[in-house]
């Protein structure tokens, strides 16, 4: 059994402590960590946006229900009797049946990007995508047929489902084609071949079963479906189909991004749902966390440039030895997490605290007193910065992921290089790192008599005497700013219809009836998904897939790594998800 004086994370032994006694071993509790990071993780922090009446409710030290408002469960009204048809359908092992096929099929079909693939029309290997792209108009003529379809720079897929109202905003629904490379070294460890699409009667195994191709045939087969009940949009329904998001979506969704804001113009759509988090169990109660932010980046590259010469007559310091110093110091000064009010990881703090009914009363009168107690935050947060995992939600993280140097052993190394990943902190900027960066490094410059020059600008004089150079840059000219927050107070109604979206689909799925069965929740995105580019597109943007995400994996299903898998159950439901969301916008005059 755990206990607190084993000074184990406060959250995680609230939900340790839930376990049956013959489970808390040291796996179980490594694997409720797990769980409870995986959800916290797809859901987390800052920006000064739309925080208002958030900020507003901390100041003047309302009680935690006024930091979780949550949205009334949304059926659709005046789509019932539709509504109610494709949910008996749904039911039926009919039904899960064809999803299966949809699905399977999809996955035997790889459809793999690479970090170093060339243009699209260069690079061969983009040809992949071609059967993919076959096989979708084979599964789903009524959607080929209905919707208009255009092709951006080859393999992006731009679907319009038009809507018989102009006056309403659309739907914006997006997903990617491309999955992660399965390593040759790797296919003996999977239960089943990494493209097979082999259903056992509960899983379907297979390369892009969970990421993400669940979530593009998850959206066609809620329109196939819709279509085939002759249902006509008020609201018209655009899906964007990127290809390379595995590898930062630069032939994809940034040519996707222009193609839409040249067709639909700036703040054009009332919502944008993309791939993200999920749902699961969380101190006893089933919560929901859609990412409504994203962590920024900066990949930093270090380099350190000094005269060569042959090793049998080496200077006290090599370049590689100065580079390695470098990072030492580096690792020896990481930024300081801190938990702070008005960001999205403290909102879903406060809703786990509201909501979480096996919480321990003195880790809910914590987090509640944290709205108002500089020491009662202070002291959550030290709680959770104890776990690598939660100081990594809550500040911005650096690690160390390439290094080179050096070409004979025998001479001496004109140049050494290390580039520094950085996630950033939805409340920090890609300046403050940069600033940071900047600082941390000058006392070395100095020490070894290196001109330095960081991002641009020269730090050190111009004419002194120096032994080398030392230059910080954007390594690959990726630097991302920390996402824009969507809104989700109550008066932001694509936040409200999203909720009660999940809440309706979440009971229909089980056959509930009652409220309050689960809880929704904002949160963020430690990654990035193709959303980067579609900023200018909506501020309504949430990143969610409505699956059960409670299996205890950092990565759920097999994300990324061997034996990826989805259950038949959990593909239905997220059907039933899109279906739920089409009708309910369709209805809506509020978003």
């Amino acid at each position: 059994m755990v206990r607190s004086s084993e000074k184990v994370d406060i959250l995680t032994t609230a939900l340790v402590e839930q376990a049956p006694r013959s489970k808390r071993s040291k796996w179980t509790t490594l694997k409720l960590v797990t769980l409870f990071a995986s959800l916290f993780a797809v859901a987390f922090l800052h920006d000064n946006f739309h925080y208002g009446k958030f900020l507003s409710a901390v100041s003047s030290g309302h009680g935690v229900a006024k930091l979780c408002p949550q949205s009334d469960t949304l059926y659709p009204k005046s789509h019932a009797r539709l509504w109610k048809s494709l949910g008996r359908d749904f039911d039926e092992d009919a039904f899960t049946t064809r999803a299966v096929a949809w699905l399977g099929g999809a996955v035997r079909i790889p459809t793999e990007s690479y970090d170093d693939m060339g243009p699209v029309g260069e690079d061969e290997r983009w040809e992949a995508f071609e059967p993919f792209h076959d096989y979708l108009v084979r599964s789903f003529p009524l959607t080929h047929k209905s919707l208009t379809l255009i092709k951006v720079n080859t393999y992006g897929l731009l679907y319009e489902w038009k809507g018989s109202d102009n006056t309403l905003k659309p739907l914006l629904l997006a997903a990617h084609q491309d999955v992660v490379p399965v390593e040759p070294e790797t296919v003996d460890q999977w239960e089943y071949p990494p493209y097979s699409g082999y259903y056992d009667g509960k899983f379907i195994w297979g390369r892009g079963s969970s990421d993400d191709k669940s979530g593009l045939i998850g959206i066609l087969a809620s329109i196939e479906t819709l279509l085939e009940k002759e249902f006509k949009p008020a609201r018209t329904i655009v899906l964007a189909f990127g290809f390379d998001e595995e590898t930062s979506g630069l032939q994809g969704a940034q040519h996707l991004s222009d193609a839409m804001l040249q067709k639909y113009g700036q703040d054009s759509f009332a919502l944008l749902v993309d791939e993200g988090s999920t749902y699961g169990d969380i101190g006893g109660s089933i919560i929901a966390i859609p990412g409504i932010a994203e962590k920024g980046y900066l990949d930093t590259r270090v380099k350190v440039s000094t005269s060569g010469g042959h090793s049998s007559v080496p200077p006290a310091h090599t370049s590689i030895g100065i580079l390695s110093r470098l990072l030492v110091e580096y690792e020896a000064n990481p930024i300081e997490p801190h938990l702070e009010r008005g960001t999205p990881i403290y909102s879903t703090i406060q809703c786990v605290g509201q909501y979480g009914k096996n919480l321990p009363a003195h880790l809910r009168a914590l987090v509640k007193t944290s709205v108002h107690s500089d020491r009662a935050l202070r002291k959550l947060e030290a709680e959770l910065i104890k776990d690598l995992t939660y100081s990594a939600l809550i500040g911005t993280t650096q690690a160390i992921d390439l290094v080179q140097g050096g070409v004979k052993a025998n001479a001496l190394p004109e140049e050494a290089w290390a580039v520094i990943n950085q996630r950033i902190a939805t409340q920090s900027s890609v300046a403050v790192v940069q600033q940071r960066d900047t600082d941390v490094l000058k006392h070395l410059a100095k020490e070894f008599n290196l001109t330095y020059t960081a991002f641009g600008l020269a730090i050190s004089a111009e004419d002194g005497p120096t032994a080398g150079t030392l230059t910080l840059t954007d390594a690959f000219s990726t630097a991302l700013e920390p996402a824009p927050v969507t809104p989700f107070d109550e008066d932001s109604a694509p936040w409200q219809l999203l909720s009660g979206t999940i809440k309706a689909t979440y009971n229909a799925h089980r056959g509930l009836n009652s409220e309050d069965n689960i809880f929704v929740s904002p949160g963020i995105m430690t990654g990035n998904t193709d959303t980067r580019y579609y900023w200018n597109l909506t501020r309504h943007i949430v990143r969610y897939n409505h699956q059960d995400g409670g299996n205890g994996h950092s990565l759920p299903n097999g994300i990324h790594t061997v034996n990826e898998h989805i259950p038949a159950n959990n593909f239905v439901e997220m059907i039933r998800f899109f279906s739920t969301l089409i009708l309910n916008a369709d209805e809506s005059r509020e978003i």
